[in-house]
């Protein structure tokens, strides 16, 4: 039997893929058709991996939505009554999510007034696990623990391989695996199935882009989805 958690589950989605692909100038009706089909397939894999059969409640945050004041927004309004997860599936920069259009950055004039609220008044919110796809997304594991995340990922640099790793994360973690074990797995089965990809044989120096994806675990404890600590 699953333990139960204090409070039910809530899981808030930042979701924003904008359409680029690397450093490719790529037309308009291009950009536009994966950044539909990737948030789509996002919003699939939560439904087959089985996240709406725990989470009580979850709220997604795309296109128009991704922004710094709705995340807040979402932030606040779910930690009332759950204990909130944070996936984050959008671009980043050193410090800063990118939010809707790729014009919209989030950064310290969203987390800094949240930090500040949050230390005057700990209860306004409960977060738990932060998962992130960001690039640089390391840049801001010490913004998420600030805001009172018990455990949070992040790319050292550009992270290249936003899948297999999401695909690997939730299925280990929905179904009751430690974050960082399903972390980690997630890291090392894009690192192998990139590798063949790209030509990078064992033995040889890792390729820039596993070096550059490479993910930092940091917070105060580890546990799983149901609040078990390992």
């Amino acid at each position: 039997m699953n333990a139960p958690t204090a409070k039910p589950l809530a899981l808030v989605v930042f979701l924003e893929n904008v359409g680029h692909v690397g450093a490719l100038n790529l037309p308009a009706w291009v950009r536009q058709s994966i950044d539909f089909l990737t948030e789509e397939y996002a919003k699939l894999q939560l439904r087959v991996l089985g996240a709406y059969r725990i989470y009580d409640q979850i709220t997604i945050l795309e296109d128009a939505d991704a922004t710094g004041p709705k995340l807040t927004e979402a932030l606040l309004a779910s930690s009332r009554q759950h204990q909130v997860d944070v996936l984050l599936l959008v671009h980043g920069h050193a410090g800063k999510l990118v939010g809707y259009l790729g014009k919209e950055l989030v950064g310290a004039e969203t987390f800094q007034p949240l930090i500040d609220a949050y230390r005057a008044e700990p209860e306004l919110l409960n977060l738990r696990a932060v998962y992130g796809l960001n690039c640089h997304g390391a840049t801001l594991t010490g913004t998420w623990i600030e805001l009172g995340a018990d455990v949070v990922n992040g790319a050292v640099g550009v992270n290249w391989f936003p899948e297999p790793s999401l695909s690997v994360f939730l299925w280990m973690w929905l179904r009751g695996r430690p974050y960082s074990e399903a972390v980690t797995a997630a890291n090392r089965t894009a690192n192998r199935v990139w590798s063949r990809i790209l030509g990078n044989r064992r033995g040889q120096t890792a390729h820039p882009w596993i070096l550059s994806s490479r993910q930092v675990i940091a917070g105060r404890r580890d546990m799983d989805i149901y609040n078990r600590e390992v």
